[in-house]
C-alpha cells in the first residue's frame, strides 16, 4: 500500500532547509507553539500579498521573520512605515497569545525575483482567480500555460477538489503540463495547498512545480 509523504519535508537535509532556524532544549515546546501560532497569522495577515515563505530564526535576544514575497513595495511601504507597522501588530499579537516576546522583533522583506516558479505565489493567483467566479477550467489551463512558459520550470500540475462551478457534489480535477517526478530526491519540486473562500464552500488547491534536478554541489553553491 503506497502512503503520500509532503515532497517539502521529504528532501529536508537533502534540497531544503528548516523554516525555523533555531534550537532550545529546554523551552522548545514553548519557541514551537509560538512559531506555528505566528506564521499562521503572519499567512491571513498577508493573505492577498503574495507571500511565499515565513521564515523564522531565533537567538538569546532577537525573534527574526525573515518574509519573501513577489510584491515588496505592497509590505515595505513609504519609508519603511509598512514594516513598521507590522513589526507593532506582531508584538500586539503575541502579548494578546502570551507568547514569550524577546528583547528585539526585527522584520526583514526579501524579493522573490521569479513568482511563476514558486508553487505558494502560483497558488495564490489561482485562489484569487476563482474567488471572482471565473470558470475553473480556464483558470487552470491559463495557470499552467503561464508558468510552463518560465525558463526555470520543467514541470507543473495543479489539482482542485471541491464544489467546483457549484456543482451540488464535490469532486477532483486536476491538469500537468511537463513531468513531475516525485520519488526523486535531487529532483526540485516546490509544494504548496491553499484554499479559495467561495460563496458555496471553500475550493482546495494543490500545486506542485517541478524546477529541474539539484546536486549537492549546486546546494553547497547556493548555500
Amino acid at each position: 500500500m503506497s502512503h503520500t509523504v509532503h515532497p517539502y519535508s521529504f528532501r529536508l537535509g537533502i534540497l531544503r532547509d528548516w523554516k525555523s532556524r533555531w534550537f532550545n532544549k529546554k523551552g522548545y515546546h514553548t519557541f514551537l507553539k509560538s512559531d506555528i501560532l505566528m506564521r499562521e497569522w503572519l499567512v491571513k495577515r498577508l493573505r492577498g500579498s503574495y507571500v511565499s515563505d515565513i521564515i523564522i530564526e531565533r537567538s538569546p535576544t532577537l525573534l527574526h521573520f525573515i518574509i519573501s514575497t513577489s510584491r515588496p513595495g505592497m509590505l515595505i511601504g513609504k519609508k519603511g512605515e509598512g514594516v513598521e507597522t507590522l513589526r507593532k501588530e506582531t508584538i500586539r499579537r503575541m502579548q494578546r497569545l502570551k507568547l514569550p516576546i524577546p528583547q528585539e522583533i526585527k522584520l526583514s522583506i526579501e524579493e522573490l525575483r521569479s513568482p511563476e516558479s514558486n508553487a505558494a505565489i502560483v497558488a495564490q493567483m489561482i485562489a484569487e482567480d476563482l474567488e471572482r467566479r471565473l470558470p475553473f477550467r480556464r483558470v487552470m489551463k491559463k495557470t499552467l500555460d503561464k508558468v510552463i512558459t518560465n525558463r526555470d520550470v520543467e514541470g507543473v500540475k495543479v489539482k482542485l477538489s471541491g464544489r467546483l462551478g457549484g456543482a451540488e457534489m464535490s469532486r477532483v480535477e486536476w491538469l500537468m503540463r511537463g513531468r513531475v517526478p516525485l520519488q526523486t530526491l535531487r529532483a526540485d519540486i516546490d509544494f504548496v495547498r491553499e484554499r479559495a473562500h467561495l460563496p458555496y464552500g471553500d475550493i482546495g488547491i494543490k500545486v506542485w512545480i517541478y524546477r529541474g534536478e539539484k546536486f549537492v554541489k549546486d546546494v553547497k553553491n547556493k548555500q
